[in-house]
């Protein structure tokens, strides 16, 4: 089961933008898959078409680490409604569903004991070949108690100078942490996110990217596109939404996912 922290250090990137397409391509190409909404926020889960109240949500769990088990509050995700029968019969997306709970445990000041909540949460589960874990833009509590559990972190930057700094910032972070709380983490590289062709700054920046992150840096580049508002606003998998406008974008996120997951488990 592979574990992945996506995060950024700096909000309005489209962090959770980019786990719901990569929910969506998982979804899509048969990987069983787990979504952790630990953003206080729960727009995960509201975009995952998941009700609030299903499910005992995330701070509760975390609260009840040592006893609690994620699979029996795992809830499936709405988007399974919108497969044909024999998709259904395969097809694994569930959600640990958010809520302003979890901002108990989003201080600055976390106890390395209660970094390990998630990790601690996430020992014999089965069932799953992919968490995703969709971090609050901050460095704080939330943020290391994801990554204490995680195998992998995935950045997410827009084109623009503030967000460049602090993608540098959030990569010298995860060394630090890796170094002292979780030898297993690694970067598994940077998503470049709401980039258009038409802007000279976001051409710049971009060229900024391949020069400071090199191999880290994912291509292909997700380009900003019109209906992404509209599909998460239908709390919709990219992958089901009619129409040729955002075929290119559900490839994208299917590139993506291809070199964050085994080939193996791939099942199309």
């Amino acid at each position: 089961m592979q574990i992945l922290s996506v995060s950024s250090l700096k909000g309005g990137v489209g962090k959770t933008s980019v786990t719901m397409g990569l929910a969506s391509a998982a979804l899509n190409s048969g990987v069983k898959t787990l979504v952790i909404d630990l953003d206080p926020h729960a727009d995960a889960t509201t975009g995952l078409n998941v009700s609030r109240g299903a499910g005992r949500e995330a701070g509760q769990l975390l609260k009840e680490a040592r006893k609690a088990n994620v699979a029996e509050h795992a809830v499936p995700s709405g988007w399974l409604d919108l497969l044909d029968d024999e998709q259904k019969k395969t097809a694994t997306l569930d959600v640990v569903v958010g809520s302003a709970l979890s901002a108990a445990f989003d201080r600055p000041d976390i106890r390395p004991r209660d970094m390990k909540r998630l990790k601690t949460l996430l020992e014999g589960l089965s069932g799953y070949e992919l968490v995703l874990v969709d971090c609050p833009p901050s460095l704080s509590g939330l943020t290391r108690i994801a990554w204490a559990a995680s195998h992998q972190v995935l950045l997410v930057a827009e084109p623009s100078l503030f967000s460049v700094a602090g993608t540098e910032r959030t990569m010298r972070a995860i060394r630090m942490f890796s170094n002292e709380f979780a030898p297993q983490l690694t970067q598994a590289g940077v998503v470049v996110n709401r980039a258009r062709a038409d802007s000279a700054e976001h051409e710049y920046r971009l060229l900024e990217m391949e020069r400071l992150y090199q191999d880290k840096l994912m291509l292909p580049v997700l380009e900003e596109n019109p209906h992404w508002q509209q599909i998460q606003g239908a709390a919709y998998p990219v992958h089901q939404w009619p129409g040729d406008p955002v075929k290119d974008m559900a490839k994208s996120f299917d590139e993506l996912l291809k070199q964050l997951v085994p080939a193996k488990k791939l099942k199309k």
